[in-house]
């Protein structure tokens, strides 16, 4: 069984579990069942980010093992096995804090800085992806890295649950977003998705805040022909879009539609 851990920031610095690890009873991890295709997950664009308030305190103990994260991921690569996680997790949160989406390329690495963009390749079939390292684990002696389903889906390992990989990190430099270094048909596809539609703007506004309570973001009002529309976006792939749809409608929300700018 996989264990997702958070790293709370505390005086004490203690590891707790992150994602959660579910309780007893609940179904084993599996894939998605929105019917993702290997061509719906588009590679994480690499941009310069500060480190990520959690997860990045070092040393750290898992397992009766210490754990000492890189002070840089520059000049990373590596080469082992890869696992991947996915349902059982989705939703929860993550070492660095945000929630860990099954549907994006992300992943979880023991030691490098989280967080780190790094091209990860398939050594058995050459297929690549670039994932956003958010999540720490997997704590096995003989796995270094632990991907999304989605990035899984992209190298072609979601039958076989492991695979023989390079990681490779990317060095995004100082300051500022890099050029998108994706290939052209990852191109951020401008998605919106309409949430509701109120003829008075306090509707609108009741619901742009529950959305936002629920972490369903980025959120906006738009108003036209009488109307106060309630969306959700921009959203750079279809991938990411579908996952805040099914994220909406677990939390009880009606389902959102597509919509164009």
């Amino acid at each position: 069984m996989r264990v997702r851990l958070l790293i709370l920031a505390a005086c004490t610095a203690l590891l707790a579990a992150c994602a959660g690890q579910p309780p007893s009873g609940e179904p084993e991890d599996g894939p998605s069942n929105i019917g993702l295709k290997a061509s719906d997950v588009k590679d994480a664009l690499p941009r310069a980010e500060p480190r990520a308030r959690y997860g990045n305190h070092s040393p750290y103990e898992v397992f009766g093992k210490t754990y000492t994260v890189l002070p840089a991921s520059s000049g990373y690569r590596e080469r082992g096995t890869a696992s991947w996680y996915g349902s059982k997790f989705h939703g929860r949160r993550t070492s660095s804090g945000e929630p860990y989406d099954m549907h994006l390329a992300t992943a979880a690495h023991k030691t490098l800085p989280l967080p780190t963009y790094a091209e990860v390749t398939n050594l058995d079939n050459g297929l690549k992806v670039v994932v956003k390292i958010n999540d720490r684990g997997p704590f096995k002696d003989d796995r270094i890295i632990d991907l999304s389903y989605g990035a899984a889906l992209r190298l072609g390992m979601t039958g076989t649950g492991t695979a023989r990989v390079e990681v490779r990190a990317i060095d995004v430099g100082g300051g500022g977003e890099i050029a998108d270094t994706r290939p052209a048909n990852a191109v951020p596809s401008d998605t919106w998705l309409q949430a509701g539609a109120y003829a008075r703007r306090d509707g609108a506004k009741k619901l742009a805040r529950a959305l936002e309570d629920a972490d369903l973001k980025p959120v906006s009002i738009r108003d036209g022909d009488g109307l106060y529309r309630v969306w959700l976006g921009p959203f750079a792939s279809a991938a990411e879009a579908a996952s805040v749809v099914a994220r909406a409608i677990e939390l009880g929300f009606d389902r959102p539609h597509t919509v164009k700018r």
